[in-house]
């Protein structure tokens, strides 16, 4: 009996848990009804009685012994667990949901993101701007309907401030300020005074390049708009630029995509043509470069520009302008 409870002295010394169900374990095998520890009292019947004083002492330390080396684990067990679910009192006292990036945000960068492969940097430019840098640089006449109160925001007159209707105006401040050679893509809102509908909004945005330099051509733009299309709408699209009119271009086109829905087959989205619109461009008017003070006798230069929700429109499919600016969460969260 003796020899059995000084061998236990030690395992009971010895007992390690890292986790409650390996403590609750330990106890089980010695402490419970059934333990080793347990069984040893049952066997204390048998023993002489001139040796029980002497061995129920030992029975009894070496419960208490097992008895406090338990509470010390299951306390430092504790004491972990308590250390690894402390609150972070840096954290917001209510969940915040991970939030998704805007569907134009998306598409702007990727815009972006493509034309600097090219060699385009980013110009900005104030969106509260003059008549000169809107229109007067732009060679657009004084009769021009776009000077006019019922389709553009005017805030001041005489002289004529107001909300630009495109970011040419972009265009102008950095053909006043920097000599060619010119690579810039300019990308921001813009605001023009129309009903807001499925189709249209009196706010939006686009991205307008501008090249000039030395001997710039039409195959210079063209092989420019067909790498940018192929790169947003896959390898397999197709360009055609239809003549056009714009007062700060000459000649101009509108550039139009094989629609991406048909494959150029025709639906009811680009109507059957198999054809859908997304931009304008062409060759910089020399009347703008003089404006600008660049000499159009040596240089030479075109321009582009899209409408970021028409392009994100083709790219996702969505229906409904208004929804852009309605910022419905079950909409945006579909953006990651």
């Amino acid at each position: 009996m003796k020899e059995k409870i000084e061998s236990l002295k030690s395992v009971v010394s010895a007992f390690e848990a890292k986790t409650a169900d390996e403590l609750e374990a330990i106890r089980i095998k010695y402490l419970s009804k059934k333990g080793i520890i347990s069984e040893l009292f049952n066997e204390f019947r048998t023993v002489p009685n001139e040796q029980k004083r002497e061995i129920g002492q030992m029975l009894n330390q070496l419960r208490d012994t097992a008895q406090a080396r338990l509470a010390e684990l299951k306390a430092s067990i504790e004491a972990q667990k308590a250390e690894s679910e402390k609150p972070d009192l840096t954290r917001s006292a209510e969940p915040v949901a991970l939030g998704a990036r805007h569907p134009l945000s998306i598409v702007r960068n990727e815009i972006i993101d493509i034309f600097s492969r090219i060699g385009f940097s980013i110009a900005e430019g104030p969106e509260i701007e003059d008549d000169w840098h809107v229109f007067g640089a732009l060679n657009f006449p004084p009769e021009h309907p776009a000077r006019d109160m019922q389709d553009t925001f005017f805030i001041e007159k005489n002289p004529d401030i107001l909300l630009r209707t495109h970011t040419s105006s972009v265009q102008t401040r950095t053909m006043e300020r920097v000599k060619p050679p010119i690579r810039i893509l300019a990308p921001g809102r813009v605001y023009r005074n129309e009903a807001i509908s499925y189709r249209a909004h009196c706010m939006f945005h686009q991205v307008e390049g501008l090249y000039i330099d030395e001997n710039v051509s039409f195959a210079d733009l063209k092989q420019a708009l067909l790498y940018f299309a192929k790169e947003v709408f896959g390898g397999d699209t197709k360009i055609r630029l239809r003549p056009s009119y714009f007062p700060f271009t000459e000649p101009s086109a509108e550039m139009d995509i094989s629609c991406n829905i048909c494959g150029g087959k025709g639906c009811p989205f680009c109507k059957q043509t198999g054809w859908v619109e997304i931009g304008g461009c062409g060759m910089v008017d020399p009347n703008v470069l003089d404006a600008c003070g660049i000499d159009h006798e040596r240089y030479s230069g075109y321009a582009f520009g899209f409408g970021v929700e028409r392009i994100t429109n083709l790219k996702y499919q969505v229906k409904d302008l208004r929804m852009f600016t309605e910022n419905d969460i079950r909409f945006l969260q579909q953006f990651q």
